[in-house]
């Protein structure tokens, strides 16, 4: 049995929320889509990744099938009205059957696994993160480093034989949880904090607003959407 809980802000320096999300228990999909490009560009690209990973899973595609479909389509969209800015977005998004789940992402909206401990099961497609890989920079470092919102994989914007979607499988037990989100969530609260959240034992949607009204208390910079799926 699933319980989940799920929200979304603009937070407190933009006009416009780029983030769309999807939680549909019935369909066991949960997904995050952070748009890049301004308004009517951000929120465009996000809303086609959404609905089109929403139409090929119904479809009876695989995640990363559907959100190949949706790069594929935003990047016609993008053509057809010959827009001068780029039109991109992020994406995150869990399938759970029974207990079985499936992960599948493009850039840096992150997915945790939380057992008691946070356990960030994605890895972001981001500048700093190859940094961190090469050994160049520390993960603590990657955070107040000036280009750590370079995201080097989004849909729209890298082509689709050259896109880079990362999968992965895993089985939930009760007392588990995903957490979906933007980085609008960790960009303003430390993993730490996060966990802290996490482990009070609210409802999974009193745990997703005390983490929007904690990326809130830290600035809100960005958008923040935050879904949590736990395992009961």
């Amino acid at each position: 049995m699933i319980e989940f809980g799920h929200g979304t802000h603009t937070g407190l320096r933009r006009e416009h929320n780029e983030d769309t999300y999807c939680a549909d228990p019935d369909m066991g999909l949960w997904l995050v889509a952070d748009g890049m490009g301004g308004h009517e560009h951000g929120e465009v690209a996000s809303a086609l990744a959404r609905d089109v990973v929403i139409r090929e899973v119904n479809r009876g595609k695989s995640l990363a099938d559907a959100i190949q479909a949706a790069d594929e389509e935003i990047i016609r969209h993008s053509n057809e009205k010959r827009s001068e800015r780029p039109m991109g977005t992020t994406v995150v998004a869990v399938r759970v059957r029974n207990h079985d789940y499936e992960v599948a992402w493009v850039g840096d909206s992150r997915v945790y696994l939380w057992n008691a401990q946070l356990r960030q099961i994605s890895q972001d497609h981001s500048y700093v993160q190859e940094l961190i890989d090469q050994g160049a920079i520390s993960a603590a470092q990657a955070r107040t480093h000036p280009h750590r919102n370079v995201v080097t994989q989004a849909l729209g914007v890298t082509m689709p034989d050259q896109l880079k979607i990362e999968t992965l499988r895993g089985t939930l037990q009760p007392g588990q949880a995903l957490l979906l989100c933007s980085d609008g969530l960790t960009e303003e609260v430390e993993d730490l904090s996060i966990s802290e959240i996490l482990g009070r034992g609210l409802s999974t949607q009193e745990t997703v607003d005390h983490l929007i009204l904690a990326a809130l208390d830290h600035g809100g910079s960005d958008n923040i959407t935050v879904l949590l799926v736990k395992c009961i």
